[in-house]
């Protein structure tokens, strides 16, 4: 065996015991009526300004919480919690994205799982019990990169990737990737649109040649515009 069939074998490896786990999570959460859904996105995409307006239109009926996910500092988890949200920062390091052991270490923060027990452990925990859970929605604001985010399954039921317009349209064609792991695109800072030369029909079109079943949501933090609509898609799909 060669030096290069060695490193895919431990690759292989390693993404085995992550999709293992990530599926084992996915399972768990829905046994107890809890949705994770995976936020994706440039740095500067405008994942947490979106959070931050979103919460709101979810919360009721849902209770919602945030796994924040970033190299360093807990900025984005401070700027949540002011207002009024729980959140959790994870510090990755030097890792580019989250992987489902990070997720669930996020989760046992939030009191979700049982600490430094299995994933489908019933015994109770700190804030709250196995059929009890605290929160039914929870997003998680993932590092900040159109690459690494989108190749690695952290256990989410629903994957958004975030395209804000001042990026440009031509992402789905560079980063293909990511568009095709993505059940909808949000096209943020829609309130650049008439400043900027970005073509969301094209965009839509070039998703949907990737991934034909991908939704497309222009949406505007700042003026609030196709916001009801993203959150009624969310909460029709947390009731599947």
């Amino acid at each position: 065996m060669n030096g290069s069939t060695r490193i895919i074998d431990v690759q292989a490896a390693v993404l085995g015991d992550n999709d293992g786990l990530a599926a084992e999570l996915r399972g768990s959460l829905s046994e107890r009526g809890i949705f994770l859904v995976n936020v994706m996105g440039s740095p500067g995409s405008g994942k947490t300004s979106l959070l931050e307006a979103l919460l709101p239109l979810l919360s009721p009926p849902l209770c919602p919480a945030v796994i924040e996910a970033d190299l360093d500092s807990r900025v984005d988890a401070d700027a949540l919690e002011a207002r009024g949200w729980r959140a959790v920062q994870l510090r990755t390091g030097g890792f580019c994205h989250l992987d489902a052991f990070m997720t669930r270490r996020g989760l046992q923060e939030l009191g979700l799982l049982p600490a430094e027990l299995g994933v489908s452990d019933g015994e109770h925990h700190a804030g709250g019990t196995a059929a009890d859970p605290i929160f039914d929605i929870v997003f998680i604001e993932n590092v900040g990169n159109l690459i690494c985010t989108a190749q690695v399954d952290t256990g989410a039921h629903l994957n958004l990737a975030l395209l804000s317009v001042p990026e440009g349209d031509d992402k789905p064609l560079k980063y293909p990737v990511m568009f095709a792991k993505a059940d909808a695109v949000v096209v943020t800072k829609a309130d650049y649109l008439d400043r900027e030369s970005f073509d969301v029909n094209e965009v839509g079109r070039r998703v949907q040649g990737i991934r034909p079943d991908s939704r497309i949501f222009p949406v505007s933090a700042r003026d609030g515009s196709g916001l009801t609509e993203l959150a009624r898609f969310l909460l029709e799909r947390v009731r599947i």
